[in-house]
């Protein structure tokens, strides 16, 4: 399924003022001027590969903008992904998980293959995947991987198709249910990446998701919900003050524990940058390696306050 026309409003849009254009800008100090809110990273347990971020749909709500056409992010190679590993091994690293994310992960043919090395590296590995035609044509190689520790995370976006499609294009949501119903015919773990419309709580979310999978006769996979992702809209600053006003620990955010490595259309060499959410946001790169990538994050971007310390999540 290539890009596919999408509604002019998005579902799960939320009415906001537009962001203070005097936020974000200092890495150490706030608009108000208090010092802005760092995390250490405590121990690296999660490492993400961004596969590339062309993707087979254009969804409105794509936070890292991947489309059929946007390969600012290039197919990273089982050679890159090889070095990273190599270097957790030398180094003694801490970390348990492999996750792999885009753009589709499954637009890059190296994929099953990478999926596999990191299995037989043992790791736990986490696939993001919209589960639609990128990840059908390789039935035969990811039928043959193993099922331990492997998890595919399926994006639907709701559990209606109405709101599903009116983000990803006519027709998708039927496509990723035929997909997750490939995967559990399989036997692998699943998991759903979802979100909640505007206005709607969790528990009805969750009520709605549960009762999508007992239509099915699947059992509910796990379920991730996430907070709506607008860089433009306003969200308070994170100073240091706010860890014990929020009483949230800085140790429980995604950048204490993860980084992701990327490589940028014509470069060299792989980075790592703090975080997925982050991609194309130069103060966020900290890096060639995990070593040079250890150091503290300043929380600088609205996502880092919407998304993570505010919304409570985390894409591990």
């Amino acid at each position: 399924m290539g890009a596919s026309v999408i509604s002019a409003v998005s579902p799960f849009a939320v009415s906001a003022r537009p962001l203070d254009p005097a936020k974000f800008r200092d890495p150490l100090v706030t608009a108000k001027g208090e010092p802005r809110a760092q995390v250490a990273l405590t121990g690296l347990r999660t490492l993400w590969f961004n596969t590339g971020t062309l993707c087979n749909l254009a969804c409105r709500g794509c936070y890292i903008e991947s489309s059929p056409t946007n390969d600012a992010l290039a197919y990273l190679t089982l050679a890159d992904l090889t070095l990273y590993l190599d270097e957790i091994a030398r180094d003694g690293l801490g970390v348990r998980e492999i996750g792999f994310t885009g753009g589709e992960p499954f637009m890059n043919r190296d994929m099953p293959a990478m999926i596999a090395l990191a299995q037989a590296r043992g790791f736990d590995v986490l696939v993001l995947t919209n589960a639609m035609r990128p990840l059908r044509r390789f039935e035969a190689a990811v039928a043959a991987l193993p099922r331990e520790r492997l998890t595919f995370r399926v994006s639907l976006d709701h559990f209606t198709a109405a709101a599903h499609d009116a983000e990803r294009g006519a027709g998708s949501f039927a496509i990723a249910i035929d997909g997750i119903r490939w995967l559990a015919a399989q036997g692998f773990a699943l998991a759903i990446a979802g979100r909640h419309l505007a206005g709607e709580s969790d528990d009805s979310a969750r009520a709605g998701y549960a009762a999508l999978f007992a239509g099915l006769d699947l059992p509910c996979p796990p379920l991730v919900l996430f907070p709506e992702m607008d860089a433009n809209a306003d969200v308070p600053e994170i100073s240091t003050a706010c860890w014990g006003i929020l009483d949230v620990a800085p140790s429980a955010m995604m950048c204490a524990s993860a980084r992701m490595v990327v490589r940028r259309r014509g470069a060299d060499a792989p980075a790592v940058l703090a975080c997925t959410l982050l991609a194309y946001d130069p103060q966020f790169e900290l890096g060639a390696t995990l070593a040079e990538a250890a150091r503290s994050v300043p929380l600088n971007h609205p996502h880092c306050a919407r998304f993570c310390v505010l919304g409570g999540a985390s894409c591990s």
